[in-house]
């Protein structure tokens, strides 16, 4: 009897370690899948406005992160890195930086800001130091669908009416298309011969969304771009908008990206 008492207590105390032990292994492998960086701005690009990141943000809000989103003048590329700055400096601590098609070129000089972590690019340009967008735009020849008109008299670049649904945002409902066009931004295609002074993706860990339906920034420019920079790419069937097509998909590449290495 005094043997199986014992061997009773010795079992009774192998369990209450061993629950322990759990708790602990719980706890740790709890903090090392926890992301360490929680703040995601988010940069839209030419023909378009900050709304269209509507999706993306409620996807992400409810992931736990703190989401801002940059509503770019389209002035100039100084003035829209300047406006990613504004949003940067009121930034808590590390922040995973976004960028769609222009909002690339944004990104590429913004994210030289102390505060960025990580760059993700969605359908977007990715020009080198010396390189402006228009560069990398000529080099495949442009989808039929795509819709980019020559500036107007005041420098000012628009889309297509009769393209925008299919050449901008294909996957989207005729609706929501006709919201975007609505909506877009008076964008001032100097911006586009803008050189970049200084690429962050040199320096920062870049993570590339290809969209492989896009009839504006064709995907093989996009590979092209972020093979250069070693960008880890993700491709996403989707438009120009992928990350309105597809926010669940997009939001992935950027949760990702704020996991720290």
């Amino acid at each position: 009897m005094k043997t199986l008492n014992i061997l009773n207590r010795y079992f009774s105390f192998a369990v209450v370690l061993f629950s322990l032990l759990l708790t602990v292994t719980n706890v740790n492998a709890q903090k090392a899948a926890a992301p360490q960086i929680k703040n995601v701005v988010l940069v839209h690009g030419a023909f378009a406005d900050g709304s269209g990141w509507q999706g993306l943000y409620k996807v992400l809000t409810k992931k736990g992160y703190n989401v801002t989103i940059v509503q770019n003048p389209l002035s100039s590329l100084e003035d829209d890195v300047k406006a990613t700055n504004l949003a940067l400096d009121k930034q808590d601590g590390p922040t995973i930086l976004v960028g769609h098609s222009w909002g690339g070129t944004v990104i590429t000089e913004a994210g030289n800001h102390p505060k960025v972590a990580a760059l993700v690019y969605v359908a977007a340009l990715q020009p080198d130091k010396g390189e402006n967008s228009v560069q990398w735009l000529q080099t495949a020849p442009p989808a039929p669908e795509n819709g980019v008109l020559a500036p107007d008299e005041k420098g000012i670049a628009y889309y297509d009416k009769a393209k925008f649904h299919a050449g901008f945002a294909g996957d989207l409902s005729k609706e929501q298309a006709d919201f975007m066009y609505a909506s877009q931004g008076a964008f001032y295609a100097q911006g586009f011969l803008t050189p970049i002074t200084n690429a962050a993706w040199r320096t920062k860990p870049s993570y590339g969304i290809v969209a492989t339906e896009d009839k504006s920034i064709v995907p093989s420019i996009q590979v092209a771009m972020y093979k250069r920079s070693n960008t880890k790419i993700t491709e996403i069937k989707g438009s120009h908008v992928v990350f309105i097509s597809q926010p669940e998909k997009v939001a992935n590449v950027i949760i990702e990206a704020s996991f720290k290495k």
